[in-house]
């Protein structure tokens, strides 16, 4: 270990150096007790896990003033769209990305001026209190409202669904 310079040592003394552990026979195999053999489960709100997701909550605060959230609030709306963007993201094994949120709050319409009254009143039904630790069953119906297959088309095209018929995007 270093020493700092005041700290008197002996110069007869022989260094130690590092040495690597002794080599283990044999192939890793899961048998502790948190290990999953199946791999990581899917199902109805299980989630999506995925790397760095929280990054989606910084890039969140990107939207503050592109938002037309009516009645709204911001904390609901970003507790539910950030987990879809996580969503979009863990499909592609990757970090969230400033696309996926845009791709997340659009389907909601967020990012629309004049969003269509129908989905004004659904995002006001399925919003309210999102942003509560308590509501993370409802957090999960949001997410599991947008399918895999939505999430996978480009922004592009996911938009230009929005445009002709907005409940093409979400299970409703």
């Amino acid at each position: 270990m270093a020493a700092p310079d005041f700290v008197p040592t002996d110069p007869t003394q022989r260094v130690r150096g590092y040495s690597s552990p002794p080599r283990r026979e044999g192939s890793w195999v899961a048998d502790r007790p948190g290990d999953l053999e199946a791999g990581q489960p899917t199902g109805t709100r299980l989630g999506w896990p995925g790397p760095d997701q929280g990054y989606a909550l910084k890039l969140a605060t990107l939207f503050v003033d592109r938002l037309h959230l009516g009645a709204v609030a911001y904390d609901d709306a970003v507790a539910g769209c950030t987990p879809v963007a996580t969503k979009r993201a863990a499909i592609y094994g990757r970090a969230p990305i400033i696309h996926d949120l845009t791709i997340a709050f659009a389907i909601f319409g967020f990012l629309d001026q004049d969003p269509p009254q129908e989905l004004v009143s659904l995002r006001e039904a399925i919003f309210a209190e999102l942003h509560s630790h308590h509501h993370y069953r409802e957090r999960r119906a949001v997410v599991d409202m947008v399918s895999e297959a939505v999430l996978r088309q480009p922004e592009e095209r996911i938009r230009a669904e929005y445009d002709v018929d907005w409940k093409r995007n979400l299970n409703v």
